[in-house]
């Protein structure tokens, strides 16, 4: 009986260790973090162990182009054509040529680039670590806006959540952990050296959001900027003699501060330019308080935007020409209008746009961009980005249905042009956004086939279209404009008409949002009494 006691309380204590007793078994690191090959580190990025691995030649420490573009920095810009590392700070275009030894900043390795660490922490804020066995680099990067707690008692991090999970390593009571995700006992935590695990709730504090103090001095971009709202319209140049007529134009309009001439266009992939420009446009255009803002665009249909873009010289050409031909006549800013831009353009596109920045900047050159409404399509315009190194980004807020369009339907209905404010605010300044609004409309025409096809009226040609088919103009609330519809000759025509009140609704946007004021497209399009409208909400 004592026998059968004694094994009993020896299965129910070999039960409770089994069971309460925390494993102390060491997580074997090779196994987490993977084995490296030769030459190799492993790569943890904040809280990610990545696949990607970073790479070494003698005592550097490099990471792939791609990755760094990714989480890091994109603005190391590869310029495949002469071999070499740009990187365009907000005054200077820095450039760090390859080599393929691996004893410098760019290291070009099996057709890979590669950036040594240290080079990327030159221009980046993060920190990192080298650790052996296995060979592995640590880099945080993120230090504002971190969720944390603190350990209060001497602990284990784990690899998985539960006391019998090995022992990934250990920490200290006062430890700071990043606190990534909590599960009902346990919380997944990163310590600071790159584990990656679970601690028990018990053990932490409350969870807190921090910003580390940094030493990291970057070069701020400034921007010239006006003190009023912008007010500007785009002027259609397809000639130099259109330029005579600015007088013409402009003769009632009331409030307009920018006018934007359509004056170069790209004609080749040099970056050689098309020029409509003319000093005498611009003294005009100063007597009448109007700032210019000459505007270049990518319309040549023949010519690639992208094989343009893609070139440093061709970048250059471009640039150094607007800078010239700003002095020589007085512009006062740069409209770049780059449209349909490809995937693939994105980065070069972006790049032209920094380096474009610096020579602006330098001559006192307002530069702003325009953008279709954001779509997943689009993202590769990078407003982000765009909005830390222009001074204006421009929403084109219309064309929601185009000439090409499958089907008829409004240029720019409320919601279109609300939900293209609302994305675009997300990722830029209010106070830097200008958003356009369409002086025209597209008639459309159905033709018994099914066929679609439409032309662009001005405010008053649209009127015309109304009384001379005796139609009538009823509100659409759903898109805030008039629609009229008319069947003629067994076609059918539709119009969702921009006039005063369609387009003060659009200006009560602008004001709801705070931007930075509004474009128009086009000048001529619109009729006098638009003009005071406009100006109710930018004045």
């Amino acid at each position: 009986g004592i026998l059968i006691l004694v094994l009993a309380v020896a299965g129910i204590g070999i039960h409770i260790i089994s069971k309460y007793i925390p494993s102390k078994e060491q997580m074997n690191l090779t196994e987490y973090y993977g084995q490296p090959a030769e030459g190799e580190m492993v790569l943890v990025l904040g809280t990610d162990i990545m696949e990607t691995k970073a790479v070494t030649s003698g005592d550097r420490v490099y990471l792939p182009l791609d990755m760094v573009n990714t989480y890091l920095n994109q603005r190391y810009y590869w310029d495949s054509g002469n071999q070499q590392i740009l990187y365009a700070t907000p005054s200077s275009l820095e450039k760090f040529p390859a080599s393929e030894a691996g004893d410098g900043e760019v290291w070009v390795r099996d057709g890979k680039v590669y950036l040594s660490l240290s080079f990327v922490q030159k221009y980046t804020d993060l920190d990192f670590y080298e650790y052996q066995e296995p060979a592995r680099v640590v880099i945080r990067h993120e230090f504002t806006g971190v969720n944390v707690a603190t350990v209060k008692k001497d602990t284990s991090i784990r690899y998985r959540g539960g006391i019998k999970s090995p022992v990934l390593t250990e920490v200290k009571k006062g430890d700071t952990l990043i606190y990534m995700q909590a599960l009902e006992d346990w919380v997944q935590v990163s310590t600071m050296d790159g584990y990656i695990g679970y601690v028990q709730k018990k053990v932490l504090s409350d969870m807190e959001t921090t910003d580390f103090e940094r030493d990291f001095e970057k070069e701020d971009y400034t921007y010239l900027t006006m003190e009023d709202k912008v007010n500007m319209t785009w002027h259609q140049i397809t000639n130099t003699d259109a330029n005579a007529y600015l007088g013409d134009m402009t003769a009632n309009v009331s409030g307009l501060n920018v006018i934007s001439p359509t004056w170069f266009y790209i004609q080749d992939t040099a970056g050689n330019l098309g020029d409509l420009s003319s000093a005498d446009y611009v003294a005009q255009a100063h007597q009448k308080g109007l700032k210019v803002w000459g505007l270049v665009d990518n319309f040549t249909a023949e010519i690639s935007t992208t094989e343009t873009l893609s070139q440093l010289s061709s970048r250059q050409n471009i640039i150094q020409y607007l800078i010239q031909r700003a002095a020589e006549i007085g512009m006062d800013g740069i409209n770049v209008d780059f449209e349909t831009l490809s995937e693939d353009a994105g980065p070069h596109f972006l790049e032209f746009l920094r380096e474009l920045s610096i020579e602006c900047h330098k001559n006192n050159l307002v530069l702003s961009v325009d953008n279709p409404v954001p779509e997943d399509f689009t993202s590769h315009y990078d407003r982000r980005e765009q909005g830390l190194v222009v001074d204006y980004v421009v929403i084109m807020g219309y064309d929601e249905h185009y000439a090409g369009s499958a089907e008829a339907g409004s240029v720019a209905s409320i919601n279109f042009v609300e939900e293209g404010i609302k994305q675009t605010v997300e990722q830029v300044p209010a106070n830097k956004i200008i958003n356009a609004v369409p002086f025209y409309t597209r008639f459309w025409k159905t033709d018994p086939d099914g066929t679609v096809s439409s032309e662009a009226l001005g405010m008053n040609a649209a009127d015309e279209k109304v009384a001379n088919n005796n139609a009538e103009k009823v509100w659409d609330d759903t898109t805030k404009q008039y629609y009229v519809e008319i069947d003629y000759n067994g076609s059918f025509y539709q119009m969702w008409m921009e006039e005063e009140t369609s387009i003060e609704d659009k200006m009560q946007l602008i004001k709801q949002y705070d931007l930075a004021g509004v474009a128009s497209w086009r000048l001529g399009y619109e009729r006098a009494s638009i003009w005071d409208v406009i100006l109710k909400y930018v004045n």
